[in-house]
């Protein structure tokens, strides 16, 4: 196999891997917390003492965007919203991740958990319990307060190294080493939503899938090629 069916192959690959990312923000483009994400492609060169050298991308990894989206009124008591950086830190099975979905319920026990139920995290990495029939009240710095008297501090955390920060499933992420915002704002009564705009997506898709299909009409024919000379020297 030639230089060029190793290059579009590669490329081919990276295409479809990237199809799958933007089908999955399209998909994702009303779920609250949601974070769009990008494939990030690298380039290898081959450095020949004789040919040409060889240059090949390769979809090495997913860039997570984090530009804030809109924030939509809810009037929900558990349901907050984070303005400005940082997550929400929950705890799950596989260990602690960060969201921004900030949908809550109190569970059976009185601890805010998400609807999957995994606990809310205060700032100090505790699960926050919320009295049963009290009167919850959250100030934009995090204070959770019940009847008025302060009962948590909803932490919000980001990863110590940005580049670390790794989707894991839905809408949660993990952030590797972790360090408190202290800038973040927290508001009561309100979700963000996705940061997905689909028109773009949509757009990107298509120029994927052109892009795409053009390197298949150049495998193509460059498999009808190879086999004319098969046969031709088969004779």
């Amino acid at each position: 196999m030639d230089a060029a069916l190793y290059t579009t192959l590669n490329r081919q690959s990276g295409l479809m891997r990237e199809m799958g990312v933007i089908a999955n923000n399209i998909a994702n483009g009303s779920t609250a917390g949601f974070r769009r994400e990008g494939v990030v492609f690298s380039e290898y060169v081959a450095a020949m003492d004789r040919d040409p050298s060889l240059s090949m991308a390769h979809a090495s990894g997913r860039h997570v965007d984090l530009s804030q989206a809109t924030l939509s009124q809810t009037g929900g008591t558990f349901d907050f919203a984070i303005q400005g950086e940082g997550f929400f830190l929950v705890e799950t099975p596989q260990g602690e991740r960060l969201t921004r979905a900030g949908s809550f319920t109190p569970s059976a026990e009185g601890e805010l958990v998400t609807p999957d139920g995994f606990r809310l995290l205060d700032a100090g990495g505790a699960p926050i319990f919320v009295p049963p029939d009290a009167k919850v009240a959250l100030a934009r710095d995090g204070t959770l307060s019940a009847n008025g008297e302060p009962v948590a501090q909803v932490g919000l955390w980001r990863p110590s190294d940005p580049l670390a920060l790794r989707h894991q499933s839905g809408t949660l992420f993990d952030g590797g080493e972790l360090e408190p915002v202290e800038d973040g704002q927290v508001l009561q009564g309100m979700l963000e939503d996705s940061n997905v705009q689909p028109v773009s997506e949509i757009a990107r898709m298509i120029e994927v899938q052109r892009a795409y299909e053009l390197g298949q009409k150049f495998l193509d024919a460059e498999d009808e090629r190879v086999r004319g000379v098969i046969q031709t020297l088969g004779r």
